[in-house]
């Protein structure tokens, strides 16, 4: 028997919804993206990820 409450998808309309704050490290502490600039928020989305364990297994 299974007595696992089943996950149910909640369905907003986006009038229910509110915005994500999204936050980022600049030269040593936090800022919220929505603060920068035209420019740094560009330099922001232009940002490339990487792995330091990818990097240190090509050596």
């Amino acid at each position: 028997m299974n007595n696992l409450p089943q996950a149910t998808i909640a369905e907003l309309d986006n009038a229910e919804r509110q915005p994500c704050e999204i936050w980022t490290r600049v030269m040593g502490y936090h800022r919220p993206l929505a603060s920068f600039n035209i420019g740094k928020q560009g330099e922001f989305h232009e940002r490339k990820f990487f792995s330091e364990a990818a990097i240190n297994a090509g050596r």
